[in-house]
C-alpha cells in the first residue's frame, strides 16, 4: 500500500513540473512577438491531498528581439547589440539575414563598408527581413556622428546611403564629490567626460584645477543629454553648475541674450564668467616646473631662471589658445624648438614651446579663437622629457600666468540683466535639486 503511495505521488509530482514546464512555454511563445525578452511566471498547482507548497517561479528568457510587421511584404524587424568580438557575418546571422546578395553588398558598397569597421560593442543595429531572410532594410549608427548607414532594397536592388537622425533631448541632474580628481568624480557620478571638460572649462577663471581642487570640494551639475531611441548618445551642454573648492561656491548658468548668435555662462548675478584668457593652455595635465628666476636647467646643468610653466603632458596631447588672437609666429626657435606665439588685444601675447608640431592653418596672420588648437605637446629644442613650455607676456615681458589677474569679459548690459534672471529661475530650482540628491542620478523629460 505504501509503496503504491509512492508511485502515485511521484506520478503527480512529474505531471505538476510539465504542467509548470508547459506554461511557461506557453506564456514565452504568446509574448516573444510583442516585447523580445519575456518574463515567464510559472505558479505550481496546489492540492490538499499532495504535501507540495505553493512557489512562483521567475524566469528570464532571452529571446531575440522580433516584430512581426504589417503585411508579409514587410517582413519582420529584429534589433541586435553588436557584442564584442562580432564580424559583420555573426551580427547578420543573429539578425536574422540568410541573404548572399546582402552580404557581397555590405563588403562592397563604398558607404556600406564602413559598417566592418565601426562593430563598436553595445550599439544598437536593427534589420527588416522576409521570412526567407532577405533583407529588406539595414539601419546602423554611425560612429562619432549623429547619424545612420540606411540599407534598403530597392526595386533595381539594394542601396545605401548615409542620413542624418534627429536626437531626443533630456536634462540630466547629477552631483558628486571630488575624492581623488575631477575625472575620477565625474566617472563616479556617472557623468560623461565631455561634460567633465565643460565643468573644468566654465570654472577654469576661478579654479586651477591642476593644482587648486581639494578632497571634500563638491559639485552639481545640469546638463543636457542627448538620446536615440531611448539610448543615450553623447552629453550636450551644460545649462547650470555649481562648484564648491576650498568652502568657496561658484555657480553658473546658460543663457543666450537675443542680440548675440551664442549664448555664455554667467554668475547668479549676470556677471560674465568666461575671462577674456583661459587660465591654462591644457585641458588637463601637472605643473612640473613653476615660473622661477632661479631654476636648475636639466639640459643645460646650469642655474637660470624660467620665465614661464611647464606643463607635463604626453607627446601629441592637443594644445589650445588661451585667448582670441593673430598668430604671430609658428616655425623653429632655438632652445624653445617648435614655438607658437600668439598676439592678443591690447599689450599680451602668449608663447608656446617644444610642440611636436602645429595644427592646420598655423601660420604667421592666422587667426584663433579662445579655446581652438594651436598645436600639440611635443619634446623639440632643450627639452628632457615630453611637456609644454607656456609664456604669458605682457608688452613681450613674461609674467607669472598662474598668478597675473585675468579681465573678464563684459557683463550682461541693463536689458539682458532682467531677462537673465527670469530665464534661469526654472535652472536655479533644477541645481537645488541636484545639490540635494547627494549624487543620486536624476533624469529630467
Amino acid at each position: 500500500m505504501n509503496s503504491q503511495k509512492s508511485r502515485i505521488l511521484t506520478q503527480s509530482q512529474l505531471t505538476i513540473e510539465r504542467l509548470s514546464r508547459h506554461k511557461r512555454a506557453a506564456a514565452a511563445l504568446a509574448l516573444a512577438s510583442a516585447f523580445g525578452v519575456v518574463t515567464a511566471f510559472a505558479v505550481a498547482p496546489g492540492g490538499d491531498q499532495l504535501p507540495a507548497s505553493l512557489h512562483t517561479v521567475v524566469e528570464q528568457l532571452s529571446i531575440p528581439s522580433v516584430a512581426v510587421l504589417p503585411g508579409a511584404e514587410q517582413g519582420y524587424l529584429r534589433e541586435e547589440r553588436i557584442q564584442r568580438g562580432d564580424t559583420t557575418a555573426s551580427l547578420l546571422s543573429r539578425l536574422g539575414v540568410t541573404d548572399k546578395e546582402a552580404f557581397e553588398f555590405l563588403r562592397t558598397n563604398p558607404t556600406a563598408q564602413a559598417i566592418s569597421r565601426q562593430l563598436r560593442p553595445g550599439k544598437a543595429v536593427t534589420a527588416r527581413t522576409t521570412d526567407a531572410g532577405e533583407l529588406l532594410a539595414l539601419h546602423f549608427p554611425v560612429n562619432g556622428k549623429d547619424a545612420l548607414i540606411v540599407v534598403e532594397r530597392t526595386a533595381g536592388g539594394l542601396v545605401a546611403a548615409e542620413q542624418a537622425v534627429a536626437l531626443e533631448t533630456r536634462t540630466a541632474l547629477r552631483a558628486g564629490e571630488i575624492r581623488y580628481s575631477l575625472f575620477g568624480a565625474t566617472d563616479a557620478a556617472g557623468i560623461p567626460d565631455s561634460i567633465a571638460t565643460q565643468l573644468a572649462d566654465i570654472f577654469g577663471g576661478d579654479i586651477d584645477f591642476h593644482r587648486d581642487l581639494r578632497k571634500g570640494d563638491r559639485f552639481s551639475v545640469v546638463y543636457e543629454m542627448l538620446y536615440q531611441r531611448g539610448q543615450p548618445v553623447r552629453g550636450g551642454r551644460i545649462l547650470a553648475a555649481e562648484f564648491t573648492n576650498d568652502q568657496k561656491t561658484f555657480q553658473a548658468y546658460w543663457y543666450a541674450s537675443d542680440n548675440v548668435k551664442t549664448g555664455g555662462y554667467y554668475g547668479a548675478d549676470g556677471k560674465n564668467l568666461r575671462k577674456a584668457f583661459l587660465r591654462s593652455p591644457l585641458e588637463f595635465s601637472r605643473v612640473t616646473s613653476g615660473f622661477t628666476s632661479n631654476r636648475f636647467h636639466p639640459v643645460l646643468n646650469t642655474w637660470r631662471a624660467h620665465k614661464g610653466v611647464d606643463y607635463g603632458a604626453p607627446i601629441g596631447t592637443r594644445v589650445r589658445s588661451v585667448a582670441d588672437g593673430t598668430v604671430e609666429f609658428a616655425g623653429r626657435q632655438g632652445g624653445y624648438g617648435n614655438l607658437l606665439i600668439v598676439r592678443h588685444h591690447g599689450a599680451y601675447t602668449t608663447a608656446y614651446a617644444h610642440l611636436n608640431g602645429f595644427a592646420p592653418g598655423m601660420r604667421k596672420g592666422a587667426r584663433v579663437a579662445q579655446g581652438d588648437t594651436i598645436g600639440y605637446v611635443g619634446q623639440t629644442g632643450l627639452a628632457s622629457g615630453p611637456h609644454l613650455h607656456y609664456e604669458f607676456r605682457v608688452r613681450d615681458q613674461q609674467v607669472n600666468p598662474l598668478a597675473v589677474t585675468l579681465p573678464s569679459a563684459p557683463p550682461l548690459g541693463p536689458a539682458d540683466a532682467s531677462r537673465f534672471q527670469a530665464a534661469t529661475e526654472a535652472l536655479r530650482t533644477q541645481l537645488q535639486l541636484a545639490r540635494e540628491s547627494s549624487g543620486a542620478v536624476l533624469a529630467m523629460e
